[in-house]
């Protein structure tokens, strides 16, 4: 069980037997009455995000989420196929589940699939990922005042905003958490 003092950002919880997560959370003190917490809670299940209010020192049950590190294998039809690191079991994600992780996706990468009651719900990347660039604008020189970017496009099929310097071929490491150019990978 979790009280609202332990309540953080990532938190996963369970209300009416739904697993959610808290996406923002935020301690209330007012002058009168007494105290409490308002979140934003994501459904695990079908991403959809609602606001709950906890009194102070309401009681939370835990969510039965467990997160196995799982290796991406290939994309298909049928959706996106996964082997367990130590069972080698195999599962398939479907597009839905994947949401816009889908879009960072290299073969071979390690990242956690999270199950609901063995039932996998979601997928959970590492922070930074490398990717190679495959088509982009070429870039020209001085053309740097303006301190913007262009779109490129990278091997796993996701458009990012990169600088100028960036050309076909160059491999950068990508935020997965906004989708953001984080830095040049030199090779």
């Amino acid at each position: 069980m979790y009280e609202t003092r332990q309540f953080r950002k990532g938190l996963k919880l369970e209300l009416d037997g739904v697993p959610f997560q808290i996406v923002d959370f935020q301690h209330i003190s007012p002058g009168k009455g007494s105290a409490f917490t308002r979140t934003k809670l994501r459904n695990l299940l079908n991403q959809n995000v609602i606001e709950r209010t906890f009194k102070s020192g309401d009681k939370v049950s835990k969510a039965d989420v467990v997160q196995r590190e799982m290796q991406f294998l290939y994309k298909d039809s049928d959706g996106a196929h996964f082997m367990d690191t130590t069972s080698y079991e195999q599962i398939i994600l479907n597009d839905t589940l994947l949401g816009t992780e889908a879009g960072y996706l290299k073969e071979n990468i390690t990242c956690g699939v999270l199950l609901y009651n063995d039932r996998p719900i979601g997928l959970e990347l590492p922070t930074f990922v490398e990717l190679k660039v495959v088509t982009t604008d070429p870039g020209f020189r001085g053309d740097t005042v303006s301190g913007g970017g262009k779109p490129a496009k990278v091997e796993s099929g996701a458009t990012i905003m990169v600088p100028f310097h960036i050309n076909e071929g160059d491999v950068i490491k990508v935020d997965t958490r906004d989708g953001s150019y984080a830095e040049k990978v030199n090779r």
